[in-house]
C-alpha cells in the first residue's frame, strides 16, 4: 500500500499547510473588503469638523424653539441693552432679543441650503446625464446650448433682477430661483463624466439585453457617479446659503421671516457698529461663516469617495 506524507503526521496534529493558506485567504479577504461610505467621510479629520459643525447647526435649529430664550419678533423689550442673563447678546433698536433672531435664523439657512441644493444637483443631473448618454444627436445638442447660455448668463445680475421684479418675497422663491441660475457648472461635468462610462461593458451588456435609455442612465449609469453627485450637492448647498444671506444683505429678502441676512441687513440699516452693538452684526457673520467653513470642510471628505488616493491611513 502506498503512503503518502500526511500520512506520516501524527493523528490529531494541525495540517499547517492548510492553516497557512487559510490565514492568507482571510487576511487576503479582510484587506479588501471595501470601507462604507460614510466611514470613509468620516476618516477625514477637516470632514469630521464640519460634520460635528453642522449637526450642531442642524439641532438649533431643530430645537430652536427651546434653545431660544424668547420669541423672535417679540419687541416689548427696551431697545438697545447690553448682553445679560436675560438676553445673551442683548437686544435691537426694535427691541427683539438678538440671540434668539440668531438661533431661529439657522433654520431658513439650512432650509435654503437643502432644498436649494438638492433642487440645482437634480436639474444638473437630468441634464448632465441625458445630454452625456446621447452626445452627438440633436438632444444634445440643444441640451448643450442650454447649459452654454446658462454659464455664460452672469448668475448674481439674474438673480438680484429676478428676486426685485417678484410680487412675492420668500423662502421658496429665492430657493427656486437659486437653483435654476446654480445648475449649468455641475451639468458640464456630469456630461464629461457620464461620456467616459456609457462605452464601459456594463453598459453595452445593458443595451444588449434591452433595457431603456432612461433605465441604463438613471439605474446602470448613474449610481457609479455617487461621489460626484454627492460633491455636486455640498457645492450647491453652499453655494445657496451664501446667496441667500447676500440677497437679504441687500435688503431682497424675505423681511417678515428672520434669517442671518436680514439680521446683517437691519443691523446695517440701523447703524449698529456707531450705535455699539457689535453682537448684532457679528454673530450672524460669524454664524453663517461657520456653516459655509463646515460645508467646505465635508466636502473633503466627499473627495475621498472618487479619489481614493486622498485617504488618510
Amino acid at each position: 500500500m502506498s503512503t503518502t506524507p500526511n500520512d506520516f503526521m501524527a493523528e490529531g496534529e494541525p495540517d499547517q499547510s492548510r492553516s497557512v493558506e487559510g490565514l492568507a485567504v482571510e487576511q487576503v479577504g479582510s484587506a479588501t473588503t471595501p470601507d462604507r461610505w460614510w466611514q470613509v467621510i468620516w476618516s477625514s479629520k477637516k470632514a469630521r469638523v464640519g460634520l460635528v459643525i453642522l449637526g450642531i447647526y442642524v439641532l438649533m435649529a431643530v430645537f430652536a424653539p427651546l434653545i431660544a430664550p424668547h420669541d423672535p419678533l417679540d419687541g416689548s423689550f427696551t431697545p438697545l441693552q447690553q448682553p445679560s442673563g436675560e438676553h445673551w447678546l442683548g437686544t435691537n433698536t426694535n427691541g427683539r432679543d438678538i440671540a434668539s433672531q440668531l438661533i431661529f435664523g439657522s433654520r431658513v439657512s439650512l432650509l435654503v441650503g437643502l432644498f436649494g441644493g438638492a433642487l440645482a444637483t437634480a436639474i444638473a443631473l437630468v441634464v448632465g446625464l441625458v445630454s452625456g448618454y446621447t452626445e452627438g444627436t440633436i438632444v444634445d445638442d440643444v441640451l448643450s446650448f442650454v447649459t452654454n447660455v446658462a454659464l455664460v448668463i452672469p448668475a448674481l445680475p439674474l438673480i438680484i433682477t429676478l428676486v426685485a421684479y417678484s410680487d412675492t418675497r420668500g423662502v421658496w422663491l429665492i430657493v427656486g430661483i437659486i437653483a435654476i441660475t446654480s445648475w449649468a457648472g455641475a451639468a458640464r461635468g456630469k456630461r464629461a463624466q457620464i461620456i467616459t462610462l456609457r462605452n464601459r461593458d456594463f453598459v453595452t451588456s445593458a443595451k444588449f439585453s434591452g433595457e431603456s435609455g432612461a433605465r441604463i442612465i438613471f439605474s446602470e449609469i448613474m449610481p457609479n457617479m455617487n461621489s460626484l453627485v454627492v460633491a455636486g450637492f455640498v457645492g450647491a448647498a453652499t453655494g445657496a446659503v451664501g446667496a441667500e444671506a447676500g440677497l437679504a444683505v441687500l435688503g431682497l429678502g424675505d423681511t417678515r421671516s428672520v434669517s442671518w441676512g436680514t439680521m446683517l441687513y437691519q443691523a446695517d440699516a440701523q447703524g449698529a457698529i456707531q450705535q455699539g452693538l457689535l453682537t448684532w452684526i457679528f454673530a450672524p457673520g460669524l454664524a453663517l461663516a461657520l456653516l459655509i467653513t463646515a460645508m467646505s470642510f465635508i466636502n473633503f471628505g466627499v473627495d475621498l469617495l472618487s479619489n481614493p488616493h486622498l485617504r488618510e491611513d
